[in-house]
């Protein structure tokens, strides 16, 4: 099996911390959101290589890529962001085998293992959600088998959530399906890899339909900061030493060298090595690597690396590099 990680975008939603840090590299309870993927896949097992479809500091991701993991790797830049369709093309070169495509703006809870047992021709992974308005949401028949996406439905036909995690068993009749696509009009710019997935089923494919257990989305400030406190309470808490006047309400992730002074931090934060919190109160906050926070109060708030905050209160956003100093502080 070959796998298929598109990763080019330059999460806006995320800004300014996606100014300089690529958005799968963001942390998540200390750990980047792509790698809660790439450990999914050393776990799995049988993967014979990775196509990352780069873009935005790709330099960045190639370099994590390659330190932290020995998967053998080819990375491809789309030049252009025209579309999920145009970005699955791009690796085509490199397929010749069964693929799984995961999209890092989420980290999901999946038993991947299923592939190696389905007859289907592939499979999409979903999540039923209340808000489908939201979503594509994925449209199946008795058999449990894909029948349509429909993009953000005014009627509930459905409630199950297009994830961005598929197998496909059939990487020819996906691709034959993907060159159709690329022929015909971008639907606002771009071309979408679901489209593919409907001409498949026009041309008799069976894909299979799976509820994951738990999705979590990393795509946006407030949904990361979610996701963060989900993967806290799912077990990667990491609470600190104990230290005069420092109150810690769990869960929290505390990386080695973070030196924490007359505060109360938590519920649902987590501070990057080398960071000074003090004589402040953090609850569902990131702060990143060698920050100082002083004489703060803050909450629902996401700080990068080397950040300076001094006498700030409430909700604060600062990409790295930054510098918050209120007066008085």
């Amino acid at each position: 099996m070959k796998v298929i990680i598109p990763l080019a975008g330059k999460g806006t939603r995320l800004r300014p911390h996606t100014h300089v840090t690529p958005k799968p590299m963001l942390r998540v309870a200390g750990k980047p959101v792509m790698a809660y993927i790439l450990d999914d896949l050393e776990r799995l097992g049988g993967v014979e290589q990775i196509v990352y479809i780069t873009g935005h500091l790709k330099e960045k991701v190639e370099a994590f890529a390659k330190k932290e993991y020995t998967f053998p790797s080819v990375f491809i830049e789309q030049e252009v962001q025209n579309g999920t369709a145009s970005a699955i093309e791009l690796a085509k070169p490199y397929v010749d085998q069964p693929i799984l495509i995961i999209f890092v703006d989420t980290i999901f809870d999946a038993d991947l293992s299923v592939i190696n047992t389905t007859d289907a021709d592939g499979i999409i992974w979903v999540k039923e959600v209340d808000d489908y308005q939201r979503f594509g949401v994925v449209v199946t028949n008795e058999q449990g088998h894909m029948t349509r996406i429909v993009e953000k439905p005014r009627e509930p036909i459905s409630r199950r959530a297009n994830i961005g995690l598929y197998y496909m068993r059939d990487w020819k009749l996906l691709y034959e399906g993907i060159e159709h696509v690329m022929h015909q009009a971008p639907v606002g710019g771009e071309y979408y890899l679901t489209d593919a997935f409907q001409y498949m089923i026009d041309h008799g494919a069976r894909i299979q339909v799976i509820d994951v257990e738990g999705w979590y989305d990393a795509g946006k400030l407030d949904t990361l900061l979610e996701t963060n406190r989900a993967m806290l309470e799912r077990g990667r808490a990491r609470r600190p030493a104990a230290a005069p006047g420092v109150r810690i309400f769990d869960p929290v992730y505390v990386e080695d060298g973070v030196v924490l002074e007359h505060s109360t931090i938590g519920p649902n934060v987590s501070i990057g090595a080398g960071s000074h919190i003090s004589n402040s109160t953090l609850r569902d906050t990131v702060v990143g690597a060698k920050s100082r926070v002083e004489h703060s109060l803050l909450h629902d708030s996401m700080l990068g690396d080397e950040v300076v905050v001094q006498g700030a209160r409430g909700v604060v956003t600062l990409g790295s590099h930054s510098e918050v100093r209120v007066d008085g502080a």
